[in-house]
């Protein structure tokens, strides 16, 4: 349901795009509108995840570099029949942790160091739990900042 609503509202844009550019310049604005739409939509499909991750300065870290969480990650996702995603860590204060990604196949999870600092093992686990659900049920891609 939630890839159907996706692609409404992906629809929706594009055509109100295509709309205004029929009003401002005719035919030909509409295919210009149409071109940028789709382009819009397709760089969004594929690359949004790479976006969100740069904005927030996320690096991305392995196994060895930090272990707990890595490990801690690599249990939730096994437990959710959920392929690895890929694990960040944002050197930031506040608390926050996000899912990305355009599926299951290609999600990543990311986590600042302020609740890492902020929580223990069970309440990460929690929160990263959280995520992973958010990557189960593909609700991803979130941008927000606590207030």
């Amino acid at each position: 349901m939630n890839n159907l609503k996706t692609l409404m509202l992906m629809v929706l844009l594009g055509a109100i795009m295509i709309f205004i550019g029929g009003l401002v310049g005719g035919k030909g604005g509409m295919m210009v509108m149409l071109m940028i739409s789709l382009g819009m939509n397709f760089f969004s499909y594929w690359f949004s995840d790479s976006v969100v991750l740069k904005m927030y300065n996320a690096r991305e870290v392995s196994r060895e570099e930090a272990p707990q969480l890595y490990g801690l990650v690599e249990n939730l996702a096994a437990n959710a029949e959920l392929p690895m995603p890929r694990v960040y860590i944002i050197n930031e204060d506040t608390p926050n942790a996000f899912a990305t990604g355009r599926n299951p196949s290609h999600a990543a999870v990311a986590v600042t160091t302020g609740i890492m600092r902020a929580l223990d093992y069970n309440e990460l686990s929690g929160v990263l739990g959280h995520e992973l659900a958010h990557v189960k049920n593909r609700v991803l891609c979130v941008l927000r900042r606590p207030q």
